[in-house]
């Protein structure tokens, strides 16, 4: 199996405008209407690294333009002034786009070393804010639109008093209720039947109330994952079973890709998993840049004309893409050479 890097990687880089001067990374993607949209992160600093969420489209899913000079979605409009809107993730049910977000209600300064993840220090900010133990943590929700710019705050999809993010809703509604894919980082344990943070799948009637999560996927074995994993890109419904990219962390921080066969109608159940991953750091893109070098971090998936389109995060400083055929990636997951 072979996943062809796009020539003109990186695809999206930073520039152009004072939010995003610094970094984009880690973009949501989705097909509509025949045109690929993409929504970036970005940052204009990272002292503090406070990030913001941009639009842009393409005809060809490689050369994008952006749809609007300033920022669709702000952590100003969610209600936290100094906070970060990080990790888009998008889906389309029925008529209406939903958008999974993580967001952290202040923002840290970052100072990147070069050699892993970056120092990281507390700013001063008015009125109260970093003084609770919760502004530091990272919670996920859900905002919702009808035409990609204008976006309203739904839910939030997990408890405030935990770090949970790769939040991910799958694309359609299974058994008629809806399903996301989550990373809980303090259910881990012996009561919770893993040691390392690991994906877990919660389901709900109405997007507002959630059922408590059930464990999906651990860290195994392999070294590559030897840390933590976490859901990556939102499902594609194959006629194998649900194709869900996942990210894996090593114990030097090095970011590398899996990949995982959910259940059609019970997506709890894991058809088939990769041992080994399938994309790992290689162009110097994805070793070295502004923040954390070594970093592949998918977070946005198309399937065109049979073609699955991988956008990803390089080292928290540009997106790139990546494509395999969709038949090809799902064979080599149910018959990986051992």
């Amino acid at each position: 199996m072979q996943i062809t890097r796009h020539p003109n990687n990186p695809i999206v880089v930073p520039g152009l405008f004072e939010w995003r001067k610094v970094t984009v990374f880690n973009p949501a993607v989705i097909i509509d209407n025949d045109k690929f949209y993409m929504i970036e992160r970005t940052a204009g600093s990272l002292t503090p690294c406070k990030n913001f969420l941009g639009l842009l489209e393409s005809d060809d899913g490689v050369n994008f333009t952006h749809v609007k000079d300033e920022p669709i979605v702000t952590p100003d409009m969610l209600g936290f002034p100094y906070g970060s809107v990080q990790d888009p993730r998008i889906v389309k049910i029925d008529d209406t786009f939903y958008l999974n977000y993580a967001l952290r209600p202040c923002a840290m300064n970052y100072y990147p070393t070069g050699a892993g993840i970056p120092e990281r220090s507390i700013p001063q900010y008015p009125d109260g804010w970093g003084e609770k133990e919760e502004h530091w943590l990272t919670r996920s929700g859900i905002m919702t639109s009808k035409d990609l710019i204008h976006w309203e705050y739904l839910c939030d999809t997990t408890p405030l008093e935990i770090n949970d993010r790769d939040n991910i809703l799958f694309p359609e509604k299974i058994n008629g209720r809806y399903a996301l894919l989550r990373r809980p980082e303090e259910y881990v344990g012996e009561a919770y039947g893993t040691e390392k943070a690991a994906m877990w799948i919660s389901y709900s009637d109405d997007l507002i109330n959630w059922d408590e999560p059930k464990l999906l996927a651990k860290a195994e074995n392999q070294s590559w994952e030897s840390k933590k994993i976490g859901g990556s890109t939102p499902p594609v419904r194959t006629d194998k079973g649900w194709l869900v990219l996942y990210h894996g962390v090593d114990s030097n921080t090095v970011y590398r890709v899996g990949a995982l066969l959910l259940d059609l109608d019970n997506p709890e159940k894991v058809i088939a998993r990769t041992n080994n991953f399938i994309m790992e750091p290689e162009t110097y893109y994805e070793k070295f840049g502004f923040q954390i070098p070594n970093v592949i971090f998918p977070t946005g998936n198309v399937v065109k004309d049979g073609l699955l389109y991988i956008y990803y995060g390089v080292t928290d400083t540009a997106i790139a893409l990546a494509t395999v055929p969709l038949d090809e990636l799902v064979e080599y997951i149910l018959n990986e050479p051992q």
